[in-house]
């Protein structure tokens, strides 16, 4: 519960940005491209945050790095409601990232090594899933709160992670596997341990810039798309939102759930490819509730597929680093994806502001890719996270 909530209202906090980016450049008089720069920023120092928040946790224990990241992020949260202008907005959502990039590695491991191995893949979904469960309250309280707050209020509402932060100080033990593990190793070099497994982690790092571009490309633009494209109020956006995050929410719960069964890459692979004909739907539907129909089902591929990775890299990672291993891994291939949402919005203009063919576009690929590269790599099921394993 600690890590799924660290990680829903990190993605709470990210998410305010996409549907708001109208309004932040109508009051900074910048383009809606130079608003989206500040995803673009936050995504690529997320591995900045991984890297130092990962040494911490690798070093010190999951638990406390884990708070003092809540803490972090929570704070620049906040602070974005404050900013004066342009470029202050997009510094603090620069350092935003460093938060949100240390927060994933830390809880995926402080869960999943606290879990047994035959419930990996079910509490993996779960524990995705907590993104997409930020995602929707992001919606929900863009939907209630903005007429009355702003966009600058949303950002102040933004800073309650931190109370997060108590319930793990309250509430969390470490992890067992730290505690057999790396504790009693502190000499050994989190660097090298990486360095000697360079082969998986270049490999897990391309398949996450896959993966990220197949999650931040159907999901960073859409209500955008929706506003612009479709004229939708916000009420409907947000509506709309709510609707394909509960099938985000479904869809990691059922692929992590039965990647135990048929294993990891073959659920991602079948998630992957069932997306594939979602996209019409998703794209280029008329109405409002078509658009949410086909936005349900595309997410419950996206994320179906998404609810595998915290087991999977999890697995793949070398026991003395992985806290470091998994989050740098996933937040380079973030960094490596971070172009998405500028690049579909250039893409937009290219299609004489189509954005349906834009988005359309991005996703066939981005799904051909994820199955490819996920069929080359391996797995490791089941191994157990305290006795027997490698570093």
């Amino acid at each position: 519960m600690a890590a799924f909530l660290g990680w829903a209202l990190d993605a709470f906090d990210y998410f305010l940005v996409v549907f708001v980016i109208s309004e932040v450049g109508k009051e900074f008089k910048a383009t809606e491209y130079t608003v989206s720069l500040a995803t673009f920023l936050t995504l690529a120092f997320r591995p900045v945050g991984a890297l130092i928040f990962g040494a911490l946790g690798d070093r010190f224990g999951r638990r406390v790095p884990l708070m003092v990241d809540i803490i972090l992020y929570s704070f620049l949260e906040l602070i974005t409601g404050f900013a004066p202008n342009m470029t202050a907005f997009l510094v603090i959502r620069a350092m935003f990232g460093i938060g949100m990039g240390g927060e994933w590695g830390l809880g995926s491991a402080l869960a999943l090594e606290s879990l047994p191995s035959n419930l990996r893949g079910m509490f993996s979904g779960l524990l995705q899933e907590g993104y997409a469960f930020g995602y929707l309250l992001a919606s929900v309280v863009y939907g209630i709160a903005f007429p009355y707050v702003g966009w600058r209020g949303l950002f102040v509402i933004g800073a309650l992670p931190a109370l997060v932060s108590l319930f793990i100080r309250a509430k969390v033990k470490e992890s067992a596997a730290w505690e057999a593990g790396i504790k009693k190793e502190p000499s050994v070099s989190v660097g090298k341990v990486i360095a000697a497994n360079w082969k998986v982690f270049v490999y897990v790092v391309l398949l996450m810039t896959a993966f990220n571009f197949m999650s931040h490309g159907t999901q960073d633009v859409y209500p955008l798309f929706l506003k612009k494209q479709h004229k939708f109020d916000p009420h409907t956006v947000s509506l709309i939102s709510i609707t394909y995050n509960i099938g985000a929410i479904l869809g990691g719960w059922f692929f992590g759930s039965i990647s135990q069964k048929i294993g990891r890459r073959r659920a991602i692979i079948c998630a992957a490819l069932l997306g594939i004909p979602m996209i019409p739907m998703w794209a280029f539907s008329h109405t409002a509730v078509m658009l949410a129909i086909g936005a349900f089902c595309l997410q419950f591929m996206v994320q179906g597929a998404w609810g595998v990775i915290p087991a999977h890299l999890s697995e793949l990672a070398p026991a003395l680093a992985r806290g470091t291993f998994i989050g740098l891994a996933y937040q380079t291939g973030n960094l490596i994806a971070s172009v998405n949402l500028p690049l579909e919005i250039k893409l937009k203009d290219h299609f004489h502001g189509n954005f349906g063919m834009a988005i359309a576009c991005v996703v066939f690929v981005v799904f051909i890719a994820v199955a490819t590269i996920t069929s080359l790599g391996v797995e490791m099921r089941e191994v157990e996270f305290v006795d027997g394993e490698r570093t």
